[in-house]
């Protein structure tokens, strides 16, 4: 289990590395909720993700030359900027589908990329098999106790900013932001997850009180298709998260849209999770509310096709 003094070391060592990313405010998001809103927008954050935070934490405090992971896009992309301003090699395997923008931008930062099926293929043991024929370090992308911890930092930052909240509702795909959140919090708000519909792995596993895994998730948050959640971020978030909801494809497309139209924030789909949870009703909250963006890595052409379509 990670402790709030993990959280806090992290952020000394992202201190003048990562952004201090903004917090936005909507009078109409606020009615619509019924519920004071602050967004803390990591879509702002250096590679466009949160994930920049962990990988950085994780990466900083390695003396390999080289490290490598395995992602669909945000995280490959944080690996990749932390490996070059650390002076280390990147590896990083991404799936043949990952969208062109993140897999462009990832070796844009200089990392070598290697493909995968991620619908046939175990990234996993690709990832551990890769480490050991290339003597390289493998930086998981959610399940490793640096990693959490720098994810957790987004909501340091959150609480320093907004002062005291009620609940923060988090996306989750493989459970480390909300892991290094609810550390963070410290029970002082609740914390809820969102996962998409078509991915409800930590869902299950709450509920049933150990991991469950699901196949691979079709949904249009391709940051959050994954099968099962983490073993660490798991046992840290059965402790710690007070619930986890489901929000469908149209739902996050409708959140998109809105946090385009009325605040003027571009989102992925993995990103808007959170506020589409809120729009929708899906969590019963009121009173102070934070919500974490936590990434904006989409294409042109694919927002305007997603938001395209909303607008229809």
């Amino acid at each position: 289990m990670i402790s709030r003094v993990d959280v806090a070391a992290a952020a000394a060592r992202l201190a003048g590395v990562a952004n201090r990313t903004p917090i936005f405010r909507s009078r109409t998001l606020d009615e619509r909720v019924g519920a004071d809103v602050f967004l803390k927008a990591e879509s702002l954050q250096r590679t466009g993700s949160f994930k920049f935070r962990g990988a950085f934490n994780a990466v900083s405090q390695t003396d390999a030359g080289g490290v490598t992971a395995f992602s669909s896009g945000n995280h490959a992309q944080a690996v990749a900027l932390a490996a070059r301003l650390t002076g280390k090699e990147a590896v990083i395997l991404m799936p043949l589908d990952a969208p062109a923008a993140k897999v462009e931008a990832t070796r844009g930062y200089g990392a070598e990329i290697v493909v995968y099926d991620r619908y046939r293929e175990d990234r996993e043991a690709l990832g551990h098999a890769l480490a050991e024929e290339r003597g390289l370090v493998l930086v998981p992308p959610y399940d490793d106790p640096l990693v959490m911890a720098g994810q957790g930092t987004v909501a340091l930052e959150l609480l320093e900013e907004a002062g005291s909240l009620d609940a923060v509702v988090v996306p989750v795909g493989g459970g480390g932001l909300i892991a290094g959140t609810a550390t963070a919090v410290d029970g002082a708000a609740r914390v809820f997850g969102v996962e998409p519909a078509a991915g409800d792995d930590t869902r299950r596993s709450l509920e049933a009180g150990e991991r469950v895994a699901i196949d691979v998730p079709r949904t249009i948050a391709d940051g959050l298709q994954v099968t099962a959640p983490g073993r660490l971020t798991f046992e840290v978030n059965r402790e710690r998260v007070d619930g986890v909801v489901t929000v469908g494809d149209d739902e996050i497309v409708d959140a998109m849209a809105f946090l385009f139209n009325r605040m003027k924030l571009v989102t992925e789909p993995s990103g808007a999770v959170g506020v589409a949870a809120l729009l929708a009703g899906r969590l019963d909250v009121s009173g102070r509310i934070g919500v974490i963006v936590s990434g904006g890595n989409v294409g042109l052409a694919r927002f305007a096709e997603l938001v395209g379509s909303a607008a229809d």
